[in-house]
């Protein structure tokens, strides 16, 4: 028996000089994957800013719209009745996504529908202010409300019409 054993210890030895090794069995794992489809980012125009009726006075002036949907004249215009309010935008995507607001830096001209006279909209303001990280989508979501003001000249510049036209305003996610 002593024998069997020396023959026994003899061969692993010689098994590990000459580099002939025993494995173990292979043994599996499983890993797993993630991946998470998130809402796509959006801004979408919910109400679109309106200045109302109003007539022009002799010297023209200006009506300041404010992203709360108030109003102030300043020169000689006359309001009238209807409407007028703030434009609001939903702004949705990622839960608790920050983003920043860019309004237009430029003068933007709104056009009598029924001939080529135009008025400039200046000084655009909103709720959450413009700027780096100024607005936090909530629960995914948050309306952005937009004021500016309306350059209006005299009657003679400025004649009775509707008068429209378009902006940007650039909602950057983060």
């Amino acid at each position: 028996m002593r024998r069997l054993k020396i023959i026994i210890f003899s061969l692993i030895c010689l098994l590990q000089i000459t580099g002939i090794k025993s494995y173990a069995q292979p043994v599996a794992a499983t890993g797993h994957i993630f991946a998470e489809i998130i809402p796509v980012y959006s801004a979408t125009e919910t109400s679109q800013l309106n200045f109302g009726r109003f007539s022009p006075g002799i010297q023209g002036g200006r009506i300041i719209l404010t992203p709360q949907s108030t109003v102030a004249v300043q020169g000689s215009i006359f309001t009238g009745s209807g409407m007028h309010n703030a434009a609001s935008f939903l702004v949705s995507g990622d839960f608790d996504a920050a983003y920043s607001i860019t309004l237009p830096s430029a003068p933007v001209v709104i056009t009598n529908t029924s001939s080529s006279r135009t008025m400039q909209v200046t000084d655009w303001v909103s709720v959450p202010g413009p700027g780096i990280d100024s607005g936090m989508l909530q629960d995914g979501f948050q309306v952005v409300y937009v004021g500016a003001t309306l350059k209006v000249g005299t009657l003679n510049d400025n004649p009775v019409g509707i008068y429209t036209g378009s902006y940007v305003i650039t909602f950057d996610f983060y």
